[in-house]
């Protein structure tokens, strides 16, 4: 773990007005009342939350709302330069099995409770309206909008015209606020846009939970970045994240606390995808994660690359968890060993030689 955490009580901050700077490299956002504060590019997830956490805890106004308390940021700008810098190394961030998940929800064209709620059990309960689908999840509106596939429209508009402006996918609509839905999409907008072969993406939030949600937004957008990217054969290039009310609960507080105490971790990136069209290879991880969700098995193994046989290896991981099958985990931690995933299926390794050093059974 590279760095640490000042002590000491953080300076109060205002974030009244801010000014969004661009230059050759970096975008900023700057707070221009008592203090100055800056948010610069960040090269990776947890540079971006250190910076985040550490200005929303130093907020002293509270806003009062249905789902708790919280301090906010207005209008906040973010913009991490290496997009596949996409996991968090801290120990209470480091959620790369649910944010997995989240992201194979996405690409199943679906909003179905139970999908989600096996990698983040209770969570959306309450954001159902009829415990079977969520409405503020992305999976039928990138999709199937409208009757439009979003996805599959940029990428056909970037292919035909790489300089378009208009490779735009709507997730918030009109109709969201109708009635009083329990939940309805935070992001509003996913733009992605093609500059010196590199495939830039622009994100659009209305509201965005610093402290459970940045962090699995960003995985989530930026894999959809690369997806796209590979799709219309480019490299990935830069991400910008903009957000209305970026906020921390007050539940949270506390924990957001103590991952600053962590301090700056170390930098780590995603390996990047493999050229050429990834869509076969995400529909064999998306029928692989199916059989262990539903069966607790694959149906079959397919012949991967290694970077998709990595990310079954941790859905491997995450069923082995649940079912509390030491054996297994111990296996694909082996076999990650060489991995950036090594540290995360090692921790759940940890936890099941604790519960089993309890004697804590299934």
């Amino acid at each position: 773990m590279a760095g640490a955490c000042a002590g000491g009580r953080l300076p109060p901050y205002s974030y009244d007005l801010l000014l969004f700077v661009s230059g050759p490299n970096m975008w900023l956002a700057r707070q221009i009342d008592k203090g100055g504060k800056v948010f610069g590019s960040h090269d990776t997830l947890d540079d971006m939350l250190y910076d985040v956490l550490k200005a929303l805890l130093a907020e002293r106004t509270s806003v009062k709302a249905s789902r708790g308390d919280f301090t906010e940021l207005f209008g906040v700008l973010l913009h991490l330069k290496n997009p596949r810098a996409r996991l968090s190394r801290s120990e209470d961030k480091s959620k790369v099995f649910s944010a997995l998940g989240e992201l194979l929800w996405y690409l199943s064209r679906d909003t179905k409770l139970d999908f989600i709620d096996y990698y983040v059990p209770g969570v959306f309960q309450d954001e159902s309206d009829d415990q079977v689908t969520v409405r503020s999840g992305y999976g039928e509106r990138l999709f199937s909008f409208n009757g439009a596939d979003q996805m599959a429209n940029v990428i056909k508009l970037l292919k035909e015209k790489p300089s378009s402006r208009r490779a735009v996918i709507q997730l918030f609509d009109a109709t969201d606020l109708l009635k009083p839905y329990k939940s309805i999409p935070c992001t509003c907008t996913l733009q992605f846009m093609a500059r010196d072969d590199r495939l830039h993406m622009f994100v659009s939030m209305r509201s965005n939970d610093a402290f459970l949600g940045l962090p699995h937004d960003v995985f989530s957008f930026t894999m959809l970045q690369e997806l796209v990217a590979r799709s219309v054969g480019m490299e990935v290039g830069e991400y910008k994240h903009c957000a209305g009310s970026l906020h921390l609960y007050k539940k949270h507080a506390a924990r957001a606390a103590r991952y600053l105490e962590e301090g700056y971790q170390s930098k780590i990136a995603m390996p990047p995808m493999p050229m050429g069209d990834p869509w076969d290879n995400v529909k064999q991880l998306q029928a692989y994660e199916q059989g262990l969700r539903e069966r607790g098995a694959a149906n079959s193994q397919p012949v991967w690359d290694s970077y998709w046989q990595e990310l079954a290896h941790l859905l491997d991981a995450y069923r082995a968890y649940k079912e509390k099958d030491l054996l297994v985990i111990k296996g694909l931690t082996e076999r990650l060993r060489p991995t950036v995933y090594k540290m995360f299926v090692e921790a759940k390794q940890d936890l099941l030689i604790a519960d089993a050093a309890k004697g804590v059974t299934p």
